[in-house]
């Protein structure tokens, strides 16, 4: 079985930085389903293609079973047809790339390229429209080729295999995620035994996109193999992380579901964690404070990375944390994973002792949930009392709200947002903090870069500022 990955991107090389995976030679890996191999068919500046081939040992996958053995164990078409076990390859071989990790580039993890997948051979019984409706909500351009039973007997009609093409701009990490979860909810099947822990696999890998997906409950049933009691415990969740559950999102959680929702097509959420990421390991921060930390999205990606010796995530609303300790598995986390991060209660208008001696303090779209009066007391406990010597703040580009049409005209982004800055009201600001505390500031954009319809620049749809204290 086959999958192929072709970018665009320029220099389309970096998808080998990507990958983890040089273009230059061709890599085995043994599988205890059977080998895999990644090579490059072309790989210049201006276009890079990379394959994962798939054999798979029917043979090997039953010797050793008990019980009796029929001749289709042994002649079957999982070796060509795209199953659960190329995602099983995939989260193996390109485990990294799905994890979104890239120690020498991590400012290309979190970059949106032009990526188009290939898969000559993909079993879908339901049909082509069912392709569709998995991958055009996520943003994809779709290509679907039916192939007949036999070419020599036409009113045999097509059989259920097809080859996908299917192409969008998005991060590696995403489009890695989306097959790992799709590919085997298309086949209907997968090869080995389905426990509890595919429920939190599930929820890991659709992260940022399955609980908005319109097919998720039939994502989440095809997945756990109409394992109802499993399925049943997936869809919960996904609609608690859609606000749709029981679970009531607190206003001053700046990680509301709905305003994600507005956000999805650029990935938002995912994107400014893995740059706000790479500024920290940038700047050699150990001990980070995630102040405003909502449900703890944040702390978990910093507890994925050792050179972060301390992590605190606060928040004001107690319920907001009891969600942040669930979902980070606080009570299960390994002694040596454990004691690196704490949760606590607080509220950033009151100076607060058990925020000294921090390098860096995040802010991730917290500001806006304030009102502005109250910015004043905000900035004296951080600026200065905890004074840490790196600050990051994100919030919303006012200026790019009109590239969503869901927006009506001077409409903010969530109902809890008390303003939203254009990019030089967030610059006067940030000015005003370096005057009063002795720090410096860069200010960056985080997506891709819009153009109104009356051919404006507005910028990019989140600003950030890194704010480094003098020394």
């Amino acid at each position: 079985m086959l999958l192929s990955i072709t970018t665009t991107h320029h220099p389309a090389t970096d998808l080998g930085y990507l990958l983890h995976k040089h273009p230059g030679r061709v890599q085995s890996f043994s599988l205890a389903l059977g080998k895999a191999y990644v090579y490059y068919p072309e790989s210049d500046s201006e276009r890079c293609t990379a394959c994962l081939l798939l054999e798979v040992d029917p043979i090997g996958l039953v010797r050793g079973h008990r019980g009796q053995r029929t001749l289709d164990q042994y002649v079957n078409d999982r070796p060509y047809v795209a199953s659960s076990m190329l995602a099983v390859a995939i989260a193996q071989v390109f485990g990294t790339a799905l994890a979104g990790n890239c120690k020498d580039r991590p400012e290309l993890v979190v970059s949106a390229i032009p990526l188009e997948a290939r898969i000559p051979s993909l079993p879908c019984a339901a049909g082509a429209d069912l392709l569709r409706k998995l991958f055009e909500p996520l943003g994809y351009r779709v290509t679907v080729t039916s192939h007949p039973l036999d070419g020599k007997f036409a009113d045999w009609g097509d059989s259920s295999l097809f080859s996908v093409e299917i192409a969008a701009t998005k991060t590696l990490s995403e489009l890695l995620s989306h097959l790992y979860v799709l590919i085997p909810v298309l086949d209907n099947e997968k090869h080995y035994w389905v426990g509890d822990d595919e429920v939190a696999k599930l929820l890991r890998h659709g992260e940022g996109w399955l609980a908005q997906h319109p097919e998720r409950e039939l994502i989440a049933t095809r997945y756990l193999k109409y394992r109802r009691n499993l399925a049943d415990e997936a869809i919960k969740q996904l609609r608690e992380q859609d606000g749709e559950g029981p679970v009531e999102i607190e206003a001053d959680s700046p990680e509301d579901p709905r305003e994600e929702a507005t956000e999805q097509k650029l990935s938002l959420h995912q994107q400014r964690h893995g740059v706000v990421l790479a500024v920290l390991q940038a700047r050699g921060a150990r001990r980070v404070a995630d102040l405003g930390c909502g449900e703890g999205r944040l702390v978990r990606e910093l507890l994925k990375h050792k050179g972060f010796e301390k992590i605190i995530g606060m928040d004001v609303s107690h319920r907001t944390l009891e969600i942040a300790a669930d979902r980070l598995r606080l009570e299960q986390l390994p002694p040596m994973v454990g004691q690196r991060v704490e949760l606590i209660h607080g509220s950033l208008m009151y100076r607060d002792r058990r925020l000294d001696g921090f390098d860096a303090a995040v802010l991730c779209e917290v500001i806006e949930h304030m009102d502005e009066p109250r910015l004043e007391a905000m900035e004296k406990v951080v600026f200065g009392a905890a004074k840490p010597s790196l600050v990051i703040v994100t919030t919303p580009n006012s200026e790019y709200n009109v590239m969503w049409e869901s927006l009506a005209a001077g409409s903010v982004r969530h109902k809890d947002h008390r303003f939203e800055w254009t990019r030089d009201q967030f610059r006067a600001w940030a000015d005003g903090i370096c005057a009063r505390f002795g720090y410096t500031c860069e200010i960056r954009g985080i997506g891709d870069a819009g153009v109104a319809p009356d051919g404006r620049d507005v910028g990019w749809p989140t600003q950030m500022g890194v704010f480094a204290r003098a020394s």
